[in-house]
């Protein structure tokens, strides 16, 4: 008996992660540890790319401050170490998240707003072609 109420504990357990996922629930040590990792690399990719760490700030204003800093130092130092040049970017920097959201909505208010207008003037055109008819 309580072997099987162990077995399936585990077998429970198990499946937490996979439930989590498919609900769309985040685990916040995860997403902290994604966010300082991909901090990391951008303040790397900053420096190696030649822009100072208060543009990159600016720039990715969504990621946090202390990671990019420090993938901005490491890349510094090996740069130094290896005497490399830096890499002129040749793409503009990423759209924040925040401006993402903020696009879409105005696109999507925009699509509304075309959406009722041509609903408006649809009416019209069918009286119109009512009235047309009815003249012949």
């Amino acid at each position: 008996m309580r072997l099987t109420i162990l077995a399936f504990s585990l077998v429970l357990l198990t499946g937490c992660d996979q439930v989590t996922q498919r609900l769309g629930i985040a685990d916040p040590v995860r997403q902290e540890a994604a966010q300082q990792a991909e901090g990391k690399a951008v303040g790397g990719a900053c420096r190696q790319s030649g822009r100072a760490i208060e543009d990159c700030y600016a720039i990715y204003n969504w990621l946090p401050k202390a990671s990019v800093y420090d993938g901005w130092k490491e890349m510094d130092a090996y740069m130094r170490e290896n005497q490399l040049e830096t890499v002129a970017p040749q793409l503009p920097p990423a759209e924040s998240p925040a401006a993402i959201k903020k696009r879409q909505k105005a696109e999507a208010a925009a699509a509304k707003a075309a959406a009722k207008a041509s609903a408006e003037t649809e009416p019209d055109k069918a009286g119109a072609a009512e009235e047309k008819s009815s003249k012949h």
